[in-house]
């Protein structure tokens, strides 16, 4: 049996998946642009986006390596649309199982041994909702351990040019009349070096030390519940390859905990798995002997005294309810699990870790290159607070729908195993009373599409109230349908660009590969010609990029079957300004009056040359 990978911050730099830092020099002090602090999921994604962008950066992280174990594993189609356009998506799905093609279930059973209690589609694989996930986004879902994601990231952030430092830890960070100084020591040999920069971000994860020196308010609770994750290895496909799953949770009497008795967690179908189990912190501390974790999983699992467990990693970690009340303080930043703390029950933790520091690496591109002014930056946190807010709530939300099950079973703390089961087989029965229970039980597992099939809250982000966002004095589109189930495209400014279909040369591309790429970009229809003069106009006053893309009938990108006319909301001679992050910063339904005046206006505001807010400092209440 192999020893377990803990791969906690005392451990000597061994190389972790095949990275080290070789620097044999002693640390020099460093000047640079950005400092990120923090190499997981959010640090690499802007190291990588900062490197291909031309942003000098200097990338630090306490640990060793990438992460050692799998924790988040849930990828959602917004997260791969930012990593289209980083051009690694193919990358992340070759080392990744498609969720709703693949690993479209979600299952409740006694054990995977015994009864099935439940299954209901997840990750859009069910037949009603193939066509909303298919129309939402060029890109699929998958389940991308992070240990195997973050390998990737690495990979790309150094193909990049980014500079990236492992076992180097942050000591001490403030901000001064000339920059933001940071103290950083090299773990091995202890020796100490300073890092200048003009702007630092905290990526540093759940216990961010720049969140708590440099004094970031927070609001929420910490230590919700005590978990257990244990990362096995044994071969299960007779257990569940009928019914492929990302996620198996395991009801069972005597508790009535928010996992049941515990989840299954696909990491590689269907000999690896992450298996989560909540205890009560007043009994103690379980027992994490490989012994006692093998013993706990075989029993709870059900299955065969014959099936071998491996033990890769065992992590005691708390459920946290936490957001950041603000994500910039001066110069210096927060993102990632650094600015919002949750369950993992709604998948949206690394996925919101990701679309952070897409938000926040072209805002620094544009201010550190001279193009925007310094208050470009406040809508970082003007947009992503109420996001990482949001995600947070949400969270607690499903946390709250996946620890209804076990009591529509009927299963409480102390519960004996024959009253549990006994409960359970009246459940499935003709007795007076189980018709309706089933159809209790029935709502609480639709209630599971809260976490597993929320397209709406996973895509529908809507940025209100943004300095970077000119808005057209228009209201905001009515939901027709549930806004946190299902996503509704708009273009109204605030708004992501929708995904159609369209053609180039005679072969499909979505809208969303038009645009991005680290750049503003300008969608016009037929009558679009009048905006070519005012682009050029903002390309030489701004010294932007700024291409003018022509969508609609017979355009260059030919609207084939019509998928972009319904949903543009503009006529054909209105237009789109598309930031480098493909929200929409401002819209103009027809021709105006003076194209080039329009443009350079709106332009003039989101860059923070205009009407852009002017404060270094949000606070918000705690």
């Amino acid at each position: 049996m192999a020893s377990t990978q803990n791969g906690n911050a005392s451990q000597q730099p061994q190389g972790v998946n095949g990275h080290k830092d070789t620097h044999d020099a002693a640390p020099q002090d460093v000047d640079t642009d950005v400092l990120v602090v923090g190499a997981g999921v959010t640090g690499l994604t802007l190291a990588g986006l900062l490197a291909e962008y031309g942003v000098k950066a200097y990338t630090i992280a306490k640990h060793s390596g990438t992460a050692p174990s799998p924790r988040a594993h849930v990828t959602n189609q917004r997260t791969m649309e930012v990593f289209r356009d980083m051009g690694i998506e193919q990358k992340v799905v070759d080392v990744s199982t498609r969720l709703g093609r693949d690993l479209g279930n979600g299952v409740i059973c006694a054990s995977l041994g015994g009864l099935e209690i439940a299954r209901y589609s997840a990750y859009g694989s069910g037949s009603h909702q193939l066509s909303d996930f298919a129309l939402a986004s060029p890109s699929d879902m998958v389940n991308s351990p992070q240990h195997i994601l973050e390998r990737v990231l690495l990979a790309n952030a150094e193909e990049k040019g980014a500079d990236i430092h492992f076992y180097h830890e942050l000591v001490h960070i403030e901000e001064t009349p000339q920059g933001v100084v940071a103290r950083i020591r090299e773990r091995q040999s202890k020796v100490e070096y300073t890092v200048r920069a003009r702007y630092a971000v905290g990526a540093d994860g759940g216990r961010s030390v720049v969140g708590q020196q440099v004094g970031f308010g927070y609001k929420g609770e910490h230590g919700l519940i005590s978990m257990l994750t244990t990362w096995l290895e044994a071969d299960l496909t007779e257990y569940v390859d009928y019914r492929p799953a990302c996620i198996y949770i395991m009801a069972q009497p005597g508790n009535a905990y928010w996992v049941g008795s515990g989840t299954l967690v696909n990491v590689k179908p269907f000999t690896e798995w992450l298996f989560n189990r909540q205890y009560d912190a007043a009994d103690g501390p379980p027992d994490m002997s490989h012994e006692a974790i093998i013993a706990y999983a075989r029993k709870a699992l059900g299955v065969r005294e014959d099936v071998e467990f491996r033990v890769k990693d065992v992590s005691p970690w708390q459920v946290n309810n936490v957001v950041a009340t603000e994500y910039r303080r001066g110069n210096i930043f927060v993102a990632g699990d650094a600015a919002h703390r949750h369950p993992p029950a709604s998948g949206l933790g690394s996925n919101t870790c990701v679309q952070d520091a897409y938000n926040l690496a072209w805002k620094l591109k544009m201010v550190l290159s001279g193009v925007a002014d310094d208050t470009l930056l406040n809508s970082y946190d003007e947009e992503r607070q109420p996001v990482g807010d949001q995600v947070v709530r949400h969270a607690i939300r499903t946390l709250g729908v996946f620890a209804s099950v076990p009591k529509t079973l009927g299963f409480y703390k102390g519960q004996s195993e024959e009253d549990g089961y006994a409960s359970l087989k009246e459940l499935f029965s003709d007795a007076e009373g189980a018709e309706q229970r089933r159809s209790q039980l029935k709502e609480t597992v639709d209630a599971q599409n809260l976490r597993s099939n929320s397209l709406g809250i996973q895509l529908g982000r809507r940025y209100k109230g943004s300095s970077a966002v000119v808005d057209d004095n228009t209201q905001w589109p009515d939901f027709k349908r549930d806004e946190i189930l299902f996503y509704e495209p708009t273009t109204h400014p605030g708004s992501y660009l929708p995904h159609a279909w369209v053609e180039l040369d005679h072969k499909p591309i979505s809208t969303l590969d038009i645009v991005g790429h680290g750049r503003f970009s300008l969608i016009v229809g037929i009558g679009g010609k009048q905006y070519e003069d005012a682009a050029s106009r903002a390309r030489q006053e701004f010294g932007i990029e700024l291409p003018v893309f022509r969508i609609g009938y017979r355009c260059e990108y030919d609207d084939v079957v019509s998928e972009w006319a319904g949903v543009r909301e503009i006529t054909d001679r209105g237009a789109l300004l598309v930031r480098p992050d493909r929200h929409i910063a401002w819209r103009c339904f027809n021709s105006p009056d003076d194209p080039t005046k329009t443009l350079l206006s709106a332009l003039r505001q989101v860059l923070g040359h205009g009407e852009a807010k002017a404060t270094h400092q949000v606070v918000r209440s705690q």
